[in-house]
């Protein structure tokens, strides 16, 4: 695994950006950009199970390994789902974190990503769009 970095100056309260990422209407928004149509389900409590889906209902099951709210989620991938079924892979304990600080008004969001290799090429040329469709919500 392969961690990635990525970070933006974002004109709005922590909150802001914290509700930006996390609430279903806005969360689908900016996860469409990974994937159309893809979606979260769980109650995004520390502790709690997690499952990222796309539309074909495929993805990711997870934990929510931190949350500070208005500061912080780590997320911990347990790994895939396939036709219905929860299974270990590749992304088995990779780690996703997004850290928010606020500086005068303004909030900086760094997320940090483990990554298989195959995908470090895909990742970095579309987290930079996502991060820019987060700003772009959070800011309006």
């Amino acid at each position: 695994m392969k961690k990635l970095k990525f970070k933006i100056e974002i004109n709005a309260p922590k909150e802001k950006v914290w509700e930006t990422l996390w609430n279903e209407p806005s969360y689908k928004q900016w996860t469409a950009i990974f994937s159309e149509g893809s979606y979260a389900e769980g109650d995004w409590n520390e502790g709690s199970k997690m499952k990222f889906l796309s539309a074909n209902g495929e993805g990711m099951y997870s934990v929510i390994e931190k949350k500070l709210t208005n500061k912080q989620m780590t997320i911990k991938h347990l790994g895939e789902i396939k036709n219905g079924e929860e299974k270990d892979s590749e992304w088995s304990g990779a780690i996703e974190n997004y850290i928010l600080t606020e500086k005068d008004g303004s909030t900086e969001l760094k997320a940090e990503m483990d990554s298989t290799e195959e995908y470090v090429q895909y990742f970095e040329g579309t987290f930079p769009k996502v991060l820019e469709k987060i700003k772009q919500l959070a800011e309006n």
